[in-house]
This record gives structure tokens, C-alpha cells and sequence, in this order.
């Protein structure tokens, strides 16, 4: 972690210096992990695999003149994106239900009934599948980590899954509505790629565009470094990705926060060829400058609160366990690893568990294990599901101490 801003490192060979968003400013580091797994959601299947993934290397910038927010170390190169890839969410009955609400919302707001609907980095399907079953459109996926197999009913038969990245090639599919969730976070050249999208839709320009991304206010604001981690190599809080979509020719409809303000939406139209370009608000570049500059200083406090906690632990004998084994858990486990001992990892995902952590290689189990476990200590990766975590436990007759990140 950096103490002070500075350009990015001259031994960097591949050191992004000007800002992938806006094309201008200059990418200024301000926050640094040395070494983090490049796949937080590849499943390994023995210790010794876990211990020896891959790592790269962490160094926020920050763009003065757009305020977009990159890895300027990142290489795209060593992540994988693929079958192995397990992300989803759809587990949980507090993401479901929130899943399910966006999808009503969307479909109610904008007649989504019968349409066309592509979703762009469509993860393993769930929410194609909600708006297949809510609203009978036709929807297409493109994501090389899909697993059609996951997929049944008759909603799923209105599905068609692509097991690939986006590109020009499936331009000329003519839909209603394009969907983009949790992607552009993964994607170092976010102007170019919002662009693309753009040229894809040509005269559409009646096509519902609706991005979702992780939400970078919070993230500065709490210094939630759980949520810093390789393959998100991009951070936008909601002026710089209405910056962004406006440079690309969108005319943005919607912006808010969703999800405990974890995440940040969009929707947004096409702007019409030969329309003059928007202009946002460059408001909020003052407070994002002051969030920034003091950032390292804040999450050194942070970190180190969390160090004493986790020895304190370790000095008193108690059991500590993790719940939730995804990208937040890995950056915890790699941010303090030598720091205290903990020993499993819970995750409600069957396809997750028996599975290790990169890395750290703690064994991934399921809730039931804990009554064999008898844990002390509980750490909830994300405090949005915390009161189901309680209700898990309580129903298995455990009390441990419960603590969120």
C-alpha cells in the first residue's frame, strides 16, 4: 500500500499512464497490493494447486481529469475467464431477491414483454432467466464462462447461450434491450468497449442500454479493500461512468445506487447520429480528488484494526472461520494471511464447495460443516448478508461471535 501518490512505475513495462476512460488525463497511483491472486473465482480442486495460482500485482491509479479509477499494473493475459469461472450469486435468497426486483423493475419500466434481450457478460444465466420467466422475451448470453446445462424449464428453452467475449461479431443482432452486469469492471479499456457497444446498436437508438458495476464512492469512502482485487481492473463511481457513456454517445436515463450502494446502474439510450454530445456534471471531481488523497492513510488505520483483531484471536486460541470464499474472501485471506489463522472458508455455492482458496488454500465447506467445526469467530465477507448468515447459524444451534466486513 502507498503512502504517497506517484506516477506509475518506470519498471512497470506495461504501466498504464493515460487514463483508458477519457483519453486525456494521467493515471496517478494511490493505492498498491503487492501481490493478489489473478483468479479469485477459479475452483482448485487440491491445496498444492491453490497455493501455487497465479498472482500479479495491484496498482490503483486515478485520473484527475475523468475520474475513472484502473489497475495501471493490470495484464490481461493471466486472467482466465471460463467454464472454471465460479462467480454466480444466485445461492442466496437476499441476492435473489434483489435479483429478482431489478429484473421486475426493468421489465415493468420499459415494456420488456415479448422483446429481444441480450445480456453481455451473462455470468451463468440467472437474470436471462428472470427476464425470460417474468416477461416472455427472447434473450441471448454472451459470456465465455456460461454452463447451458444449468439452465431448465421452459424459460431457459427462449435462451441462447454464446460461450464467448463480445465483439463486432454479434453486432448485428437487432434486440430491444442490452444488458451489462458486473462486466466493465473486468475490462481495462472501458471506453473502448462502451464504444463498441455503441457502434454495435448503429441507428437503434431507441435500444435500452442498463450497465451494472461495482459502486467506487463506497469502496473509497469505507476503504473496503475486500472489494480491491485483479480481476476488477476498472472502478467508476457515478460521475465517471456518466462521463464515460457520454464520451461513448450515450444519453444516460438513469443512474443510482442499488444493493446496500454496492453497486452502481445505468440505463442509458443510444444518442442519435449527428446529436450533439452530453455534457455531465463535473461536480463531484473535488470530493473524489479529497477520497483519493487521503485514501492510504485511511486504509492503514483500517488495515491495522483488522491485523490486531485477528492476532488478538490467534493469542486467545479461537476457531475463525470466513463466510463466503469468492473474490472479497480472497482478498481478505491475502491481505492478512499472516496475521491470524483461519481455517475454512463457508459458501452456501455447492459448485464451490470442496474447492480450496487460491493462495491461502483454506478448504471451502458448507454451512453444515460448521456444526463439526464449532467455529468461535465468524467473518461475513459482505455485511448485506449478514442477518441470513444469522438466521443459518441459529437454525444450526451455533452462537459464535459474528463479525462483517
Amino acid at each position: 500500500m502507498s503512502d504517497t501518490l506517484e506516477e506509475p512505475a518506470v519498471d512497470t513495462g506495461n504501466a498504464i499512464r493515460t487514463c483508458p476512460a477519457c483519453g486525456q488525463g494521467r493515471m496517478t497511483v494511490f493505492h498498491q497490493v503487492a501481490r493478489t491472486p489473478t483468479n479469485s473465482c477459479i475452483l482448485w480442486d487440491a491445496p498444492e494447486e491453490a497455493k501455487a495460482a497465479s498472482t500479479g500485482e495491484v496498482k490503483l491509479g486515478f485520473c484527475g481529469s475523468c475520474g475513472f479509477i484502473c489497475n495501471t499494473a493490470f495484464r490481461p493475459e493471466i486472467v482466465e475467464y471460463s467454464a472454471r469461472y465460479e462467480e454466480t450469486q444466485g445461492f442466496s435468497g437476499t441476492f435473489n431477491a434483489f435479483h429478482h426486483a431489478l429484473a421486475m423493475r426493468l421489465i415493468e419500466k420499459h415494456d420488456l414483454h415479448g422483446k429481444t434481450v441480450l445480456e453481455i457478460g451473462c455470468g451463468k444465466g440467472e437474470f436471462l432467466m428472470l427476464l425470460s420467466e417474468l416477461g416472455g422475451n427472447r434473450c441471448i448470453g454472451i459470456d465465455p464462462g456460461v454452463r447451458p446445462e444449468r439452465l431448465t424449464g421452459n424459460a431457459a428453452e427462449r435462451i441462447t447461450l454464446i460461450p464467448d467475449f463480445y465483439s463486432e461479431k454479434y453486432s448485428d443482432y437487432d434486440v430491444d434491450f442490452v444488458a451489462c452486469k458486473m462486466t466493465l469492471e473486468h475490462i481495462i479499456e472501458p471506453f473502448d468497449f462502451v464504444a463498441k457497444v455503441r457502434k454495435g446498436l448503429g441507428h437503434r437508438t431507441e435500444t435500452l442500454v442498463f450497465f451494472q458495476v461495482p459502486e467506487m464512492l463506497r469502496i473509497l469512502r469505507d476503504c473496503a479493500f475486500e472489494d480491491i482485487y485483479y480481476e476488477h481492473c476498472s472502478y467508476f463511481t457515478a460521475g465517471s461512468l456518466s462521463r464515460l457513456f457520454a464520451a461513448a454517445g450515450f444519453r444516460a436515463l438513469d443512474l443510482r445506487s442499488e444493493y446496500g450502494e454496492q453497486y452502481l446502474t445505468i440505463e442509458a439510450y443510444p444518442n442519435p447520429a449527428g446529436a450533439a454530445p452530453v455534457e455531465p456534471s463535473t461536480a463531484d471531481m473535488d470530493e473524489l480528488r479529497e477520497l483519493v488523497g487521503s485514501f492510504p492513510a485511511r486504509m492503514a488505520v483500517k488495515m491495522q484494526t483488522w491485523r490486531e483483531r485477528l492476532e488478538g484471536w490467534r493469542r486467545e486460541g479461537k476457531r475463525v472461520v470466513i463466510w463466503g470464499s469468492g473474490s472479497k474472501a480472497v482478498s481478505f485471506l491475502t491481505s492478512f494471511g499472516s496475521y491470524g489463522d483461519v481455517s475454512h472458508a463457508v459458501d452456501i455455492n455447492p459448485y464451490r464447495q470442496g474447492a480450496f482458496v487460491p493462495v491461502t488454500a483454506q478448504p471451502i465447506v458448507a454451512p453444515r460443516n460448521l456444526q463439526a467445526i464449532n467455529p468461535d469467530v465468524i467473518i461475513v465477507m459482505n455485511a448485506i448478508y449478514e442477518p441470513e448468515i444469522r438466521k443459518s447459524l441459529a437454525d444450526m444451534g451455533l452462537a459464535p461471535e459474528v463479525f462483517s466486513l
